[in-house]
């Protein structure tokens, strides 16, 4: 039994066989965007609200007593 594989899917394969140099820029693509080390990465945003399940996820010292 054949696998369905798209008309895009296809085309692409076609595509990079023609033009092997295309690879190179896609790898070059992705060392721009994707493989940075962790200290170069941006920090992911803090989260808006507190999570809606789970239980205590702050847990608060009390507060020393004046003397």
């Amino acid at each position: 039994m054949a696998l369905y594989e798209s008309d895009l899917t296809q085309f692409m394969r076609r595509y990079l066989q023609q033009h092997p140099e295309e690879q190179a820029s896609q790898k070059k693509g992705r060392g721009v965007w994707w493989d940075k080390a962790a200290d170069e990465r941006t920090p992911p945003p803090p989260p808006r609200h507190a999570p809606k399940a789970g239980g205590a996820e702050y847990t608060f010292a009390p507060l020393a007593e004046p003397d």
